[in-house]
């Protein structure tokens, strides 16, 4: 990750348009290193992370293996897997980029946020990411008992990866809202009273959200889905609240010893 320094307005405390486009360049350029590095090693793990694809394969059709219907599919499925791995190895960096990239347009008691941002971010994509696995299984027997006993499933290798990496993809990015909603707070555009009275409107655009970006479509990912989500929003309107109290409480505590401060010059 890139350590150096924020770029400075050119003049009136702002970033001209060819600055921000000069900016943005610089990060796509550092994210695309980045992926392209992870890809590299992606090629060389493929096989041992499409073993752990298939497990939840093997568990509800033991004895069966994907199949490719066209002679370059496999070697495509190994590209389309390496750039998927790419994006996961360099998940931190392009947190990072973002995160720096909108920096300059924050006050500098918002800058501080930018470890505890990419850290919460991260974390939360990958748990996204590790539930989307971990229901596979139901999910798959789900989608293979729904057609009836008069459809024997043969699926091939593509269509599969891909349906993994959607649900990996969905699950993290809907992980992600919370550190959406935070932030929202931080910045003084939604406030916690106002997100808790809000809690209904929440639900439907939860549900919404959760029926939208599940590329499966079934009632299992769905719920697993919507209701961890729910849960952060609750989450993280408690952090907001926390947070905003803190600096309350700091603000007050910085002003009282101003005030004491003035006290003893005056006398």
């Amino acid at each position: 990750m890139s350590a150096e320094p924020a770029r400075e307005p050119s003049s009136g405390g702002h970033m001209t348009i060819w600055e921000h486009l000069a900016e943005l360049r610089s990060r796509l350029i550092k994210v695309a290193i980045a992926v392209a590095v992870g890809a590299l090693a992606g090629w060389f793990l493929f096989p041992y992370v499409l073993d752990f694809l298939l497990r939840p394969f093997y568990e509800i059709q033991p004895g069966s293996s994907l199949i490719a219907t066209e002679p370059l599919q496999a070697f495509a499925l190994r590209l389309q897997m390496s750039a998927y791995i790419g994006i996961a190895f360099a998940m931190p960096v392009i947190l990072w980029q973002l995160w720096r990239f909108i920096t300059p347009a924050l006050y500098p008691h918002e800058k501080k946020y930018a470890i505890p941002f990419v850290v919460s971010a991260l974390v939360l994509f990958l748990m996204g990411a590790t539930l989307a696995y971990l229901i596979l299984n139901p999910t798959l027997q789900f989608l293979v008992n729904i057609g009836g006993s008069n459809i024997k499933p043969y699926y091939t290798a593509s269509s599969y990866v891909t349906l993994i990496a959607w649900m990996m993809l969905a699950f993290g990015v809907g992980f992600e809202f919370p550190v959406i909603i935070v932030a929202l707070q931080l910045i003084g555009v939604v406030t916690p009273r106002q997100l808790m009275k809000w809690w209904r409107i929440a639900l439907v655009i939860i549900a919404v959200v959760a029926a939208v970006i599940t590329p499966s479509g079934d009632p299992i990912s769905m719920i697993a889905l919507a209701v961890p989500m729910v849960v952060l929003y609750i989450l993280s309107i408690a952090v907001g609240a926390a947070v905003l109290g803190l600096r309350s409480r700091k603000q007050r505590k910085a002003e009282n010893a101003d005030t004491d401060e003035d006290a003893r010059v005056d006398s």
